[in-house]
C-alpha cells in the first residue's frame, strides 16, 4: 500500500512496476551520491586529537593536557580528568579551559607542577553538539611507562540500563509521533468518516500518550544518560535545571508545549468536527484542521531536527528543514498504514475511495522520503568506504533493504486495492436499513421501561456489529488486503527501530575522520600486525642469516616485539648480541632503543614497546656474530 498510485483503471499492474522503476533508479542515485561525498564531519563530535597523543612517551613534564574534537561539544566540571599511576588527580581544574580558535574545538585542563616519571591516564566525557553524549580515555608515560593502577569503567557515556531505557523512549517517542501525526492525517485527507470510529479514536489518542509519556521519560533521564548514569539523579532539580539550559532540553520542553496543543487539535477533530453534519461547514473546518494540525506536525518534528543531526554539521540551515519533511512523510505513510490497518480489522465501515487515497498520500510520502533520504545519507555518509565500513552506514544498508521489503509487500497490497469494491458495505448498510418490525420483537418497540429499551438498544447494536463483522470477514479482497496491510506494518515496526538506531549511532562520515585523522588522534590509530624479514650478512665466518621482526599490534601504544634469527641454512641461530632501534624521521623522533630478552635460541622478545604516534617507522638492527663481525641493517615499516 505504501509507494503506489491510486487506482485509475482495471489494470493493477503498471503503475506498480512504474513505482519499482523509481525506486530503483533512486536507491541507484542514493548510492551514487555517496561516492561524490566530501566534505567535514556532519554530527556525533569524535575526539580527533590530543597533546600528548595517546601512548606517548614525553621526556619532562608538560604543563597542560589538551584534547581537539571534530565539531563543538558542552563539556563541565570534570569532563576532562588527568590521574597519576596510583589514580590521584593530575589537573588543577575541574572545568576544562576553552582553547577553541576558528574552526578547531579545543579544550584543556593544566597539570600540577612537579609530576613523577610514569604512565597517566586522560579520561574525558561531553555532550556533542547533536546532544548525545560522548567520552573516551587513553594514556602518555611521562620519562617512561609504568604499571598503573587506574581502573577505568568500561561502560561508555549514555550506556547501562539508563541508555536503555532512554534508547526506548526515544523509540516510544518516534512511534507515537508517527500514530499521532499520520493517524491524524488518514482521518482528515482518507476517511473522514473514521473521525467517529471508536478504534481510530483510540489509536491517535494513544500515539499523543506515549509520545507525552517519552517525552517526559527522556527530559527526566537526560541528567543521568549524559552523566553519572543513575537512575536517582533523574531527580535532582540542580540536574534538571542544567538540562532546560541546553538545546536537547529546550528541544524536549518545546515538544511538551506543542503537545498541549495537539491534545486541543484531537479534542477539535474527534468531538466538534466528528459530529459535524453540514458539508460545507465540514468542508470549512476540515481546513482549518489541516492548517492548524500541519503547524503543530511540523513544530514537533523540528524539535527532533533542531536538536540531534541535523542541527549540526555541514550545510545546517538546509540540513534541518530537510529532516522536518522526511520525519513528516514518515509519518503520513507509516502512521496512515498503521490506521488503514485498524480500520480493516477493527471498523466495517471503511470504504475502497478512502483505501486508494491513502494509496495516493503513501506514493507521494515514498518520494519525499527518497528525495531526503538521498540528502541525508550523502550528508552523514559520504563515501563508500564509510557506507561498507562503519556501523551507521550498515545500519543504512539496512534500511534501505526493510525499505525495500516494504515497498515489495506493498505492491501485493496494491494488487488488492485495485480488487476491492464496496459491496460488502453496502450490503452492511442495507442490513442496517431492515424495518425495525425486522429486527426487534414488537413488544421491545412498545416497552415503556427506559432501562429496558436502552439494554434492547444495545442488544441491537451488538447484533448489528456481529452482522458487520461477518459480512467484513466474508470479503476475500478485504481479506486478503488486511493480510497485506498487516505485513506491510510488520516490516515498518522493524525499519522505525532502525531509524531510532540510527538517530544514536555516529554517523559514518564523523566516525572515518575520526579514526583516520591527524596522528596525534586520541584512539589508536588502526593498524595490523607488523611482520619483517630482512637479510644480513656481517663479513665473518658464519655471517650470513636472516632477521624475522613481528610488531603486534602493530599500532600506536604499547606493542609486543618478537625477533627470530635464521641460519643461511634456515635453522635457528644464536647472536652474541643483539639490538633494534626505532625512528620516525618525518617527525625527527628517535632513535628509541629495544633491547629484547633471548627467549630460546635464534628467539628473542620484548614487550611493552612503546609506538608514540603512527607513522613510516625506520626500524635499525644491529646484529653481532663475533668479537668482530658486526652489520646493522635497517627497513621501513608502517605503524598505525
Amino acid at each position: 500500500m505504501s509507494a503506489t498510485a491510486p487506482y485509475a483503471g482495471p489494470s493493477p499492474i503498471r503503475r506498480p512496476l512504474a513505482a519499482a522503476a523509481l525506486l530503483a533508479a533512486l536507491v541507484s542515485l542514493v548510492f551514487g551520491l555517496l561516492l561524490a561525498g566530501a566534505g567535514p564531519a556532519s554530527a556525533h563530535a569524535a575526539l580527533t586529537g590530543s597533546d600528548p597523543a595517546d601512548g606517548a612517551v614525553v621526556d619532562t613534564a608538560p604543563k597542560e593536557v589538551t584534547l581537539s574534537f571534530s565539531e563543538a561539544i558542552a563539556v563541565g566540571d570534570d569532563s576532562i580528568r588527568v590521574l597519576d599511576p596510583s589514580g590521584k588527580r593530575a589537573d588543577t581544574d575541574t572545568e576544562p579551559k576553552d582553547l577553541s580558535e576558528g574552526s578547531t574545538v579545543r579544550y584543556g585542563v593544566a597539570l600540577h607542577s612537579g609530576l613523577p616519571d610514569g604512565t597517566y591516564t586522560v579520561a574525558w566525557q561531553a555532550i556533542s553538539a547533536d546532544s548525545h553524549p560522548i567520552s573516551g580515555a587513553f594514556t602518555f608515560s611521562i620519562g617512561a611507562p609504568s604499571d598503573t593502577t587506574v581502573a577505568l569503567p568500561s561502560q561508555e557515556a549514555g550506556g547501562g540500563p539508563v541508555g536503555v531505557v532512554y534508547d526506548i523512549a526515544r523509540y516510544a517517542a518516534y512511534g507515537g509521533f508517527v500514530l499521532l501525526v499520520g493517524g491524524s492525517a488518514f482521518v482528515l485527507v482518507c476517511w473522514r468518516g473514521g473521525a467517529t470510529a471508536l478504534p481510530m479514536q483510540r489509536l491517535v489518542v494513544r500515539g499523543w500518550l506515549t509520545l507525552t509519556a517519552a517525552t517526559l521519560v527522556m527530559l527526566l533521564l537526560r541528567n543521568p544518560y549524559t552523566g553519572s548514569g543513575k537512575f536517582a539523579d533523574a531527580f535532582d532539580l540542580a540536574g534538571l535545571q542544567s538540562v532546560l539550559d541546553t538545546k536537547p532540553g529546550a528541544a524536549l520542553v518545546s515538544r511538551l508545549l506543542l503537545l498541549g496543543a495537539a491534545a486541543l487539535f484531537i479534542a477539535v477533530l474527534f468531538g466538534t468536527y466528528a459530529r459535524r453534519e453540514d458539508e460545507r461547514e465540514k468542508k470549512d473546518l476540515t481546513f482549518g484542521l489541516a492548517v492548524g494540525g500541519g503547524v503543530v506536525a511540523t513544530g514537533i518534528a523540528a524539535t527532533w531536527a533542531m536538536s540531534e543531526h541535523a542541527s549540526t554539521g555541514i550545510q545546517a540551515n538546509i540540513a534541518m528543514p530537510v529532516d522536518v519533511l522526511h520525519l513528516l512523510a514518515v509519518a503520513a505513510w507509516l502512521g496512515g498504514l498503521a490506521s488503514l490497518l485498524v480500520a480493516l480489522y477493527r471498523t466495517p465501515d471503511i470504504g475502497s475511495a478512502a483505501v486508494r487515497r491513502f494509496s495516493a498520500v503513501a506514493f507521494g510520502s515514498v518520494v519525499v522520503l527518497a528525495a531526503t533520504g538521498i540528502y541525508q545519507s550523502w550528508r552523514q555518509v559520504g563515501s563508500w568506504s564509510a557506507l561498507t565500513g562503519t556501523r551507521y552506514g550498515q545500519l543504512l544498508i539496512l534500511k534501505v533493504a526493510l525499505i525495500a521489503v516494504l515497498l515489495a509487500v506493498a505492491w501485493f497490497s496494491r494488487r488488492w486495492t485495485g480488487r476491492l469494491t464496496d459491496s460488502a458495505v453496502a450490503s452492511e448498510d442495507a442490513s442496517e436499513e431492515e424495518p425495525e418490525s425486522e429486527s426487534e420483537p414488537e413488544s421491545a418497540s412498545a416497552d415503556p421501561d427506559p432501562e429496558r429499551a436502552a439494554q434492547l438498544a444495545r442488544q441491537r447494536a451488538a447484533l448489528t456489529a456481529t452482522k458487520k463483522k461477518r459480512i467484513r470477514d466474508a470479503d476475500p479482497q478485504r481479506s486478503g488486503l488486511r493480510r497485506s496491510v498487516l505485513a506491510e506494518a510488520a516490516v515498518a515496526v522493524v525499519l522505525l527501530a532502525v531509524t531510532t538506531m540510527l538517530t544514536s549511532t555516529e554517523p559514518g562520515r564523523t566516525e572515518e575522520e575520526a579514526a583516520g585523522g591527524t596522528p596525534s588522534a586520541s584512539a589508536p590509530a588502526a593498524g595490523g600486525p607488523v611482520n619483517l624479514k630482512m637479510p644480513f650478512d656481517t663479513g665473518g665466518q658464519n655471517g650470513k642469516g636472516t632477521v624475522r621482526i613481528d610488531i603486534e599490534p602493530g599500532r600506536t601504544g604499547s606493542n609486543d616485539l618478537h625477533v627470530w634469527i635464521d641460519g643461511s641454512d634456515g635453522e635457528p641461530m644464536d647472536v652474541p648480541e643483539l639490538k633494534l632501534a626505532l625512528t620516525l624521521e618525518s617527525k625527527d623522533i628517535g632513535p628509541l632503543p629495544v633491547v629484547p630478552d633471548r627467549l630460546a635460541e635464534g628467539h628473542w622478545s620484548a614487550s611493552a614497546v612503546q609506538i608514540p604516534m603512527a607513522g613510516d617507522w625506520k626500524i635499525d638492527v644491529t646484529v653481532r656474530t663475533s668479537d668482530i663481525d658486526q652489520v646493522t641493517i635497517d627497513k621501513n615499516a608502517k605503524i598505525g
